[in-house]
This record gives C-alpha cells, sequence and structure tokens, in this order.
C-alpha cells in the first residue's frame, strides 16, 4: 500500500478544478455548442455606452425572478458562494442618510443644536445667515469648479430629457409628433455638446454637421418603421438624405414614397418641390412632365379610377392650387406662352365642355378634347373663338372644314404642342372652384383680385420676384385709401424684368386688353349674375389702378386721356343688366371719379348708389363698404383743406353725414351728407353701430359652434365685417374721439381672432390625430376660415392706418399706434401693409433696438420670409440714411443721426438667416436681393458666389439670371449657355443680337 501524502491531494484538487469548464468570454448560438451543458453561462466584459445615457440596464435585458434559497445557478457550491446579506457599511450608510433627513424636522437632535446657538437662538436663520452672524463668510468655490458644476447639471438634464423621450416613444410609438420632436430635439443636444463657448465653437459645430444629420437621419428610419403610414415623417426623413445621399438615390427614393402614397397632395407638393429646386436634375421639360404626372394622378384618384386609393377630401382645391402654380413655375422660367396655353385650355375644357363626354374619366375627356385643341381652332381669348363645345357640335353634323395649317413659326419655343399641356388638365366640378380658376388667371395676366374670393397659392414664396412688395408706401394724399390695392410681389405674365428694373408702360397693353375683351365676351355667357358682376369688378378695379399709376408719374395730357378711357370703360360695365344694382361696382366707379378730381361727379354717384340699397343699411356688407370708402375720402378731402384733428361741429360734417345715414335706411333716401343732422340722429347711429357689431359677432360665434358640431360650412360667402366694423370705428372717431375708434377695433379684432385661434387650434389636433395632415388641414380648416383670417387682417390695417392718420393731424401717443401695430403682426405676419406701416413709424426716431428686439421675436421660430424681408429693408434703408448723413458736406456742423458701424454685417446677417430658413431658401427675390446689396457693397467675387449658390436652389428663376447678367456682364455666355441648359427660355439668340448692335 503506497503512502499518500498532502501535496498528492492538493494535485488532485487543482486537476479536478482544472476539469470545470470555464466561462465563456462571448455569446454563442445554442446550435454551435458542442453539449448543451458544456458552457451555460457567460460573462460579458464588453461595456454598454447606453448605461452612462439611461442611468440602468434595459428592463427587456433583466430576467424576472423570485429568489429561493441563497444558492445561485452556474457557480461551483465548493469554490464560489453569493452572500445576500447587506454590509455592515452599507447599513451605516443607509442609517447616515435616515439621519441626515430626519434633522430637517423641527424637533431633531440637530435643530436642537441649533436652538441652544448664540448665533441662531430661535432657529430661524438658514445656514448663510447663521455664519453671517458669527462673522464668517461663505466658501467660495473655484470658478472652474462652478463651471464644472453647471455643465455636470446640464448634461445631467439633457440626459434625463433624452430618457424621457425614449421612454414615452417606447410606450407610444404611433405618436408622430412626439417622433418629429425628437428629431428637432437633436439639434439641441448638438449644441449643448458641440457650441460651448470655446474659440472653436463653430468649426466643432461644421465637424459635427454630418454627424448630427446622421443621427437625425437614424431616428427618423425608426419612426417611419413604426408608422410606416405617415406622411410627415416621410417627408422628414427625405429632407434629411437630401445632404447625405446621392441625387440619383434621392430621386429615386422620392419616385418610390409617391408611388407608395398616389392620393397624397401634400407629399406630391414636397416632391415638385425637390424637382423644381434640384439643379444637377433640374431642366424645365422634366418638372413640366411632373406636374402633369401629379394632377393626372391626383385626377385618377379623384375620379375613382385608380381603386387602389381613396381621394382625400379637398383634392379639388389642391389641385387647382398646383395647376396655379405649374402655369407660374412656367412664367418665371420665360415660356408663358406654354402658361397662358395651359389657362386657355383648362377654361375651355371646364366652362365649355360637351355634354355627351360629361360622364366620362378625366383621361378619356382629355382624349376627347386633343383633336380639338390640334385642329386650329381659335381659343379663349382669339378672335373668333367659341369654344370646345360648338366645335364638337359642328364635328358631329359633318359639316366641318378642315382648318387652315397652323402658320409657320421660326421660334419652337412659342408652339405649344398638347403632350406639354394635356396630362395637366383636371376638372372643377363646383362652380367656386370655376370661379377660383377664373381670378387665378386675371391675377396671371396682371389684373387686381379681390383676395377674398381667391386664396392666394400655398407656396406663395417661390413666386415672390418683384421688389415692390417691399417698397410700397402709403400715399401722404391717400393716408385711409391707399392700402385698398397692396402689390402682392408677384409679376404678372410680360412684365418680367430685373430687380431694380421699371415697368414700360401701366398695364396690359393694346394687345394683352384685346386679349382679354375677347375672353370676357367668350366666358360671361357661361357664369351666373354673381361671378359675372366679379368679373366686371376686377375689370373696374384694373381701370382705376392705371388712373392711378399715372398719377405717379405721367404728365397731364396722359392722366386727362387715361381718364377718359377708363371712365368710358366702368360706364359701359354699369350699363349691363346684371351690374346695374351692384355695389361694389359703383363703388369703385365713385371713387374713380374721385381719384380724377371730379369731386362732384363722385359725390352724386355715391348717393345714388346708396339710394338703391334701400332698407338693407347695415346689413348689407357691400353698402357698408360703400359708405366706409365715402366717408374716408371726405376726411381725407378735410385734411386737405386745413382741418385739424380736433372733433368740431361733428353735425355738420359730411363724413359724418355718411355714416349716419347708412344706419337710417329708407329714411335717408333723397338726403346729401351736405345735409345738417340733429344730434339726436347722431346718438341713434350709435345704438344701431353698437347693436349691429354685437349682433354679427354673436352671429359669427354660433356659426363657429354649429360648424364644430356639424362639421359644415354654416357661411359659405365668408364673414364680411371689415365694412361694418370701419364705419363705426370711423363714425366713433369722427363724433367721440380716437379712443373710442380704437376700442371698436379691439372688440371686433378680439372676437374674430380668437374664433381664428380656435381653428386653428381645432386644426392641430387634427393634425396630431391624423395620418396625413391634407386630410387634418381640410376637415379642420374649412374656406370661410381662411376668409376670417383675411377679413381680420383687414381690420388691422383699418386700424394701424386711422391711428396713423390720427398721428398725423393731431397729438397722440406713438405707444398707442405701436402696440395696435406690434399685437396685429405678431398674429399676421405675412401682412406687407402692416410692416410698412411699422417701418414708417419706427423710422421716425433713431434708435433701432426696439424694432431688432421685434423683427427677432417675430422670425424666431417661424420661417415665414415676409417679416425677414422687410427686417433687411429696414435695415438697408438705415445704411442709405447712415451713409447720406456722412457723405453730406456739413463741416463742423453737428450730424442729425450717430454714425453707426457694423450696419452691412448685420445685414449680411440678415440674408444668412432669411436664406436658411424653409421658405427663404426657395425665395428668388432673397437670392436677387443679396446679390444685389453685395455689388453695391463692392463685393463682386461674393456676389458671384451667392448666385451660383442660388442656382441651387432657385433654378428656374429666370430672373435671376437677368440680374447676373446686368451684374457681371463678363460672364454673359457662361449665363447663356446654363440657360439654354435648364431649358430656360432665350427670347433673342446672341448671334442675332450681334446682327443688330453692328447694325
Amino acid at each position: 500500500m503506497s503512502q499518500v501524502y498532502p501535496s498528492d491531494l492538493k494535485r488532485e484538487q487543482e486537476r479536478e478544478r482544472e476539469k470545470v469548464a470555464p466561462l465563456a468570454s462571448r455569446f454563442s448560438w445554442l446550435d454551435d455548442v458542442r453539449s448543451p451543458t458544456e458552457q451555460p453561462f457567460c460573462v460579458d466584459r464588453k461595456p454598454d455606452p447606453a448605461n452612462w445615457t439611461y442611468k440602468s440596464l434595459y428592463r427587456g435585458d433583466i430576467a424576472k425572478y423570485r429568489r429561493k434559497g441563497k444558492s445561485s445557478l452556474g457557480l461551483d457550491p465548493r469554490f464560489q458562494e453569493i452572500s445576500w446579506e447587506e454590509s455592515a457599511q452599507s447599513v451605516k450608510k443607509k442609517k447616515a442618510e435616515v439621519k441626515r433627513r430626519a434633522a430637517d424636522r423641527y424637533f431633531s437632535t440637530v435643530r436642537k443644536r441649533l436652538h441652544t446657538s448664540s448665533a441662531n437662538p430661535l432657529g430661524v436663520y438658514d445656514a448663510g445667515t447663521a455664519l453671517w452672524a458669527q462673522g464668517k463668510g461663505k466658501q467660495e468655490q473655484p470658478e472652474d469648479q462652478n463651471q464644472a458644476t453647471a455643465e455636470d447639471q446640464r448634461a445631467a438634464s439633457l440626459s434625463e430629457k433624452t430618457g424621457d423621450f425614449n421612454r414615452r416613444l417606447r410606450e407610444q410609438p404611433g405618436d408622430t409628433r412626439l417622433w418629429l420632436e425628437f428629431i428637432r430635439y437633436q439639434d439641441e443636444q448638438s449644441a449643448a455638446v458641440f457650441g460651448g463657448g470655446q474659440a472653436d465653437s463653430a468649426e466643432r459645430r461644421r465637424a459635427s454637421y454630418r454627424a448630427v444629420l446622421e443621427k437625425k437621419l437614424s431616428v427618423a428610419e425608426r419612426a417611419v418603421a413604426s408608422n410606416p403610414a405617415c406622411v410627415a415623417l416621410q417627408l422628414e426623413r427625405l429632407r434629411l438624405c437630401r445632404e447625405l445621399w446621392e441625387p440619383a438615390a434621392l430621386a429615386k427614393e422620392w419616385k418610390k414614397l409617391v408611388f407608395l402614397h398616389p392620393n397624397s397632395p401634400s407629399l406630391w407638393r414636397e416632391y415638385l418641390l425637390f424637382t423644381q429646386s434640384h439643379f444637377s436634375t433640374f431642366t424645365v421639360s422634366r418638372v413640366n412632365a411632373a406636374y402633369g404626372k401629379c394632377l393626372s394622378t391626383l385626377s385618377a384618384v379623384q375620379d375613382g379610377s385608380m381603386v387602389s386609393h381613396l381621394a382625400i377630401p379637398g383634392t379639388d382645391e389642391e389641385m387647382l392650387d398646383l395647376f396655379v402654380q405649374q402655369c407660374h413655375f412656367l412664367r418665371q422660367c420665360g415660356h408663358s406662352e406654354k402658361a397662358v396655353s395651359l389657362f386657355q385650355a383648362l377654361l375651355d375644357f371646364t366652362f365649355f365642355q360637351p355634354d355627351a363626354v360629361r360622364g366620362l374619366s378625366t383621361k378619356q375627356q382629355v382624349e376627347f378634347f386633343e383633336p380639338f385643341w390640334d385642329s386650329g381652332e381659335a381659343r379663349v381669348g382669339e378672335e373668333g373663338a367659341r369654344g370646345w363645345r360648338a366645335w364638337m357640335l359642328q364635328q358631329e353634323r359633318g359639316g366641318w372644314l378642315q382648318p387652315s395649317a397652323v402658320e409657320d413659326c421660326e421660334d419652337p419655343d412659342r408652339q405649344v404642342l398638347f403632350d406639354d399641356i394635356g396630362p395637366s388638365l383636371i376638372r372643377l366640378p363646383s362652380p367656386e372652384l370655376q370661379l377660383r380658376l377664373l381670378l387665378s388667371f386675371l391675377w396671371f395676366v396682371g389684373m387686381p383680385v379681390d383676395h377674398v374670393l381667391l386664396t392666394t397659392p400655398s407656396q406663395s414664396s417661390l413666386l415672390l420676384e418683384d421688389l415692390a412688395l417691399l417698397t410700397q408706401g402709403s400715399d401722404p394724399q391717400r393716408p385711409l385709401t391707399g392700402y385698398d390695392l397692396p402689390d402682392t410681389g408677384i409679376h404678372s405674365v410680360g412684365h418680367m424684368t430685373t430687380l431694380q428694373g421699371s415697368r414700360k408702360w401701366a398695364g396690359l397693353g393694346k394687345q394683352g386688353e384685346g386679349f382679354l375683351t375677347n375672353a370676357f365676351h367668350l366666358l360671361l355667357p357661361q357664369l351666373p349674375a354673381s361671378q359675372r358682376a366679379a368679373l366686371s369688378l376686377c375689370w373696374i378695379r384694373y381701370e382705376k389702378l392705371k388712373v392711378l399709376r399715372c398719377l405717379c408719374g405721367s404728365t397731364k395730357k396722359r392722366l386727362r386721356s387715361q381718364g377718359k378711357t377708363s371712365k368710358r370703360m366702368a360706364k359701359r360695365l354699369l350699363k349691363e343688366p346684371d351690374n346695374r344694382s351692384a355695389p361694389a361696382l359703383w363703388r369703385e366707379y365713385g371713387h374713380l371719379e374721385w381719384v380724377l378730381g371730379n369731386l362732384d361727379d363722385a359725390r352724386k354717384v355715391f348717393s345714388a348708389a346708396t339710394g338703391m340699397g334701400g332698407a338693407k343699411g347695415l346689413a348689407d356688407p357691400a353698402f357698408c363698404d360703400l359708405c366706409l370708402l365715402w366717408a374716408q375720402l371726405e376726411c381725407e378731402d378735410g385734411a386737405k383743406g386745413g382741418g385739424k384733428g380736433g372733433l368740431g361741429d361733428v353735425t355738420s360734417s359730411p363724413a359724418v353725414g355718411v355714416l349716419t345715414r347708412l344706419t337710417e335706411g329708407n329714411n335717408a333716401a333723397g338726403t346729401t351728407p351736405a345735409t345738417p343732422l340733429s344730434p339726436v340722429s347722431v346718438l341713434k347711429a350709435r345704438r344701431s353701430y353698437e347693436q349691429a357689431l354685437t349682433d354679427r359677432l354673436s352671429a359669427l360665434d354660433k356659426a363657429f359652434r354649429k360648424w364644430k358640431e356639424e362639421k359644415k360650412d354654416s357661411l359659405a360667402d365668408g364673414p364680411k365685417l371689415r365694412g361694418l366694423v370701419g364705419c363705426y370705428a370711423l363714425f366713433q372717431h369722427l363724433t367721440v374721439g380716437v379712443e373710442a375708434a380704437n376700442v371698436v377695433y379691439s372688440q371686433a379684432r378680439e372676437g374674430m381672432e380668437g374664433l381664428h385661434g380656435a381653428l386653428t387650434l381645432d386644426s392641430d389636433q387634427h393634425t396630431d390625430d391624423s395620418r396625413d395632415p391634407a386630410v387634418a388641414r381640410k376637415e379642420a380648416s374649412p374656406l370661410w376660415a381662411k376668409r376670417l383670417a383675411l377679413e381680420c387682417e383687414a381690420l388691422a390695417v383699418q386700424q394701424a392706418a386711422l391711428l396713423r392718420y390720427h398721428l398725423s393731424t393731431s397729438v397722440f401717443p406713438l405707444a398707442t399706434l405701436r402696440h395696435a401695430l406690434t399685437s396685429s403682426l405678431s398674429m399676421w405676419p405675412q401682412s406687407a401693409p402692416l410692416w410698412t406701416l411699422y417701418i414708417q413709424v419706427e423710422n421716425r426716431y433713431h434708435s433701432a433696438g426696439r424694432a431688432r428686439r421685434f423683427f427677432h421675436s417675430v422670425t424666431r421660430g417661424r420661417q415665414d420670409v415676409v417679416p425677414r424681408l422687410f427686417a433687411i429693408v429696414a435695415e438697408q434703408q438705415r445704411k442709405q440714411l447712415v451713409d447720406a448723413t456722412q457723405r453730406s458736406e456739413s463741416g463742423d456742423a453737428a450730424l442729425p443721426i450717430l454714425p453707426e458701424n457694423g450696419l452691412g454685417n448685420r445685414i449680411r446677417g440678415l440674408f444668412g438667416n432669411a436664406i436658411l430658413s424653409e421658405t427663404g431658401t426657395h425665395c428668388p427675390l432673397v437670392w436677387r436681393m443679396y446679390m444685389h446689396f453685395l455689388v453695391s457693397e463692392g463685393k463682386v467675387d461674393s456676389a458671384k458666389a451667392i448666385f451660383y449658390k442660388a442656382l441651387q436652389n432657385v433654378p428656374w428663376s429666370k430672373g435671376l439670371y437677368m440680374d447676373a447678367v446686368q451684374l457681371f456682364p463678363g460672364h454673359l455666355q457662361e449665363f447663356v449657355d446654363l440657360m439654354t441648359e435648364k431649358e430656360l427660355r432665350l427670347r433673342l439668340p446672341l448671334e442675332e443680337l450681334d446682327i443688330l448692335l453692328e447694325d
């Protein structure tokens, strides 16, 4: 028997220990393990960065269990053991924490020590006060430590906010608004991480920009995976991809998206904007084909030909809006013939549709329309035009002669083929949409249109090209009526010029007016009486606009000739049977006579028109508008005659007479404003105005409640309160004082803007719950809500104009006018007349700080381009004033203003912020103004760089190329080659221009 030594036992134990399978260092699939019990557990030593962000392990990675006993699986009980009892050190820490919390109680031991302290005998001082009573100071922490503490707190706050976002998104993955907020939150987080106070913070932000984009794109892809039907998230994802993907891949993804959602007009609008603004793939024919594809697809969805998708409510309005946008796109590219032909085709397709094709689909109707378009038959606006229906009837009778061949045209761009316009033809079933089409056409050719009936395009910033939007000023001779025809900032067809250029004539010209006359003769019989009056109103306003332009710069002979022509046209329109009792037409004719200086004739016209109203009085908005204009003209005429702002004898005031007799109805028939009033009639008129305004506001509120219950437009014509409120406010201004007038405007605006806010809030709530924002917008924002916004804006302009008129004639605190303007602009930041008034008021004082702060408050967090443009104009006007003062030869005389440096840098900063906004980056007017400003500063190279940058965002704007040719004439051939490559219209080749110059 062999002897066993202790060392042998030790070696045997070590051999047994080596036989135990070591724990694996990485995870393995069960199929890869030889034996299921060979390596059942794993020690994961790889750190997880998410534990730093979320402060804990993910709950899905932790198994839920109930511990039984003190043993643990996977451990060798001979060598490994877990103690579940708490250590003595942790127990001591817990007791100390409990003791510290208990010290805050009033009868604690610590409190008793404080009570016995001589420095704090009552125990009511805090720690800092007790130290001060003892003559001691609080120990200050080093500045670096304070800064580090603040950074730690900010980091902890961001970490907590990130964790809250992740928790809410795990619980509510279908909340699309929360996903969008989380995507935008990445900018805030990156600014906190990379935007410190270091000198290289700007470089760090630029270096991290792509990383932030990729992080936002990752979040967007997670959001789309959770909500594949949400269009808003898909659009946000593609916006982020624009700077990360190649153009071909991005275009392919856009086509895939519109293929999956062919019934979404909002998605089509964004796709068209991408196609139109992407320079590398942009050509006019490609974009025009994209518009045709969009409208033909939406038409197939609307008439049921595409059975895979249902039509979204409001698609008809969106299709008309896109059609008008296509026409303006062609006009901006220089292809005016194609744009006019599109309108001609749709007018014929809408108003002269044969009865035999009414039951067919849109695609089939377009196929029947093609032979008519190619036949050479005269179209809408041309001599001898009869319409599609008449041509079809004659062809069915078999008496159709072969049309004469279309005259040869040397310029192929003037020939419009059916393939260019056929896919864009749409059906407009309702009379309201047909009227909007007509008004859009008149607005397109340059006639003034009532924007209450015509809603402006959704992406109007794409169309802004005219500097007159920003330079229009109130006429000092017409302080109350000078805002009747504001400039829209959009060029009409045939008037494209450089930014600093001016129009050659005031109107459409002889050929354009003949075209419109033919169109009116053809279309008026197809319209109901109310719509015929609307078209006649546009023509009279056009005649008045020509007279006003002649007043600005023409000779007396030219003004006299234009006045006779315009009066002859107005009288001819008023002789029409449908127009004889239209107050709006008589209002414009009376104003035309007043502008020409025929005050007595104008008063006769106004008096005759008010006699037609009968007993309607305040109940008729048209008569309220007429009497308001008449009273405003009387006030302006009184101010020219040296009248002051005092009340005077109100019973003998012509304006008070007009406004008082409006409330009397039939009792005022046969009287004139010169007839003296009795004080009793003035009191009765005030009571009538007050009661009428209260009733109209309550009726408006009831209509909104009814719509909210039934989801139907209870006010199909929209609210019409500007005339009544204007008459009441002017009456109070003339009889009581300007404070009373201001109270009337405040009361009316409060009620109407509150109603508009309720509609907007209801729309936002529907947007949050809807998968497609277009659905919510159409369900929660009826047509009369848009008209309500226009009425509110008109009231704000009236109020500001009246207060400024009173300020110019009397002593009045400027703070009231400034408050009215700032409150109105905060509510309606797109109003150009309000911004014009605000700049004129602030320019009277040379302290620009208040205006700059207000501009910043309005533009912060908003994407509107109009406030940014006016902020630039205000700084440019200030710089011009400073430069003119410094150039003046004043010698040793004191300067009227203090010179200010840095205005050029400030203006460049404003331009930079404008082109970074979503609407400003695709606004041609912003880029063209930026180029001209840099050239005026002598920075020609920077202006060239801005031009090439502008091409990446607005390659379709021919006006941009025209400005570049004017500013950089040495690069003419390069610009012409670019226009030829992108298929923009060149009216005259350079070779022919050289020949003409030689001759």
